[in-house]
């Protein structure tokens, strides 16, 4: 078994099976660590306090779909990597999941086993420096403020 590091993928199927075997392959194959879920509902109350790096969601479930779900993650983390798992490709609603959803990928089945943990690790790698990126944004903003204020301070001595 390979060994597990920070990257998490979370996986959304209403299908037991497409679960099981998304599941396995990446445990198996792959450093990540999985969370899976039925329920997109279920997966968005743990989105709000788990760090996941990629969302792999199918297209068609029960209670909700896959853009729409996605969408839901999007507004919730923008960084995380968001990928599309679909047995009804059609170029539409390619188009609709990349606009609304911010889609990072779209997959259809059955997949590739090298092609999905290619996608994934691309994800992860995008979510890392995304967040990285942030970080340093908010590290140049917070030394900006610091240097306002000493302008403001020198001025203020020189008036």
């Amino acid at each position: 078994m390979p060994e597990r590091t920070a990257g998490t993928v979370m996986i959304v199927d209403d299908e037991e099976m497409v679960l099981t075997a998304l599941r396995t392959f990446l445990e198996l194959e792959t450093p990540w660590a999985v969370r899976e879920f039925t329920s997109p509902h279920d997966a968005l109350e743990a989105l709000a306090t788990e760090r996941i790096d990629v969302v792999l969601a199918d297209f068609m479930m029960p209670d909700m779909d896959g853009i729409s779900f996605l969408k839901e993650v999007r507004g919730q983390k923008p960084h995380v990597s968001r990928i599309l798992l679909t047995g009804y490709a059609d170029v539409e609603n390619a188009i609709r999941a990349i606009n609304e959803a911010g889609l990072y990928h779209y997959l259809e089945k059955p997949w590739d086993n090298e092609h999905l943990r290619m996608v994934i690790r691309n994800g992860m790698e995008r979510s890392s420096l995304v967040n990285e990126l942030d970080a340093r944004i908010s590290a140049l903003e917070q030394a900006n403020g610091e240097l306002l204020e000493v302008r403001s301070r020198l001025i203020r001595m020189f008036l």
